[in-house]
């Protein structure tokens, strides 16, 4: 699997498709940092948005590095993506303000003035 995580070290995006019921996929480009030395990713969104609905039915997803557009730069791999816990989801936040720095900050402000849930994902590739 190193040549696998290998692709995702300098991404700055992530395009996750998941899902639906129909076997549909949806493709979204995401923030997302890597846990260091695992095949681990981690990224977030609103609790309720459509890929959240999709991962609680089926845990299968792809990802493949991407720009801002979600135009790849990279290979698909098949993950497993799943909600993190209380615990897991403070780590992979801090991972994303680690790399994501004043932007990441910031985005976090505005979505408790504006009252957001967010909900972070654990996803693991292979």
């Amino acid at each position: 699997m190193p040549d696998a995580t290998a692709q995702f070290a300098h991404a700055k995006y992530l395009n996750l498709e998941s899902f639906r019921k129909s076997g549909v996929g949806v493709q979204t480009p995401v923030w997302f940092a890597q846990e260091p030395g695992r095949p681990l990713l981690y990224a977030y969104s609103e609790a309720d948005a459509g890929k959240i609905k999709r991962i609680r039915n089926n845990s299968h997803v792809r990802v493949a590095p991407c720009n801002f557009r979600g135009r790849l730069q990279g290979e698909w791999v098949d993950a497993r993506a799943r909600i993190c816990g209380p615990d897991e989801a403070r780590h992979g936040q801090q991972l994303l303000r680690d790399k994501y720095g004043l932007l990441k900050k910031l985005g976090d402000w505005f979505g408790r003035m504006l009252h957001h849930q967010n909900a972070v994902l654990a996803i693991e590739l292979g």
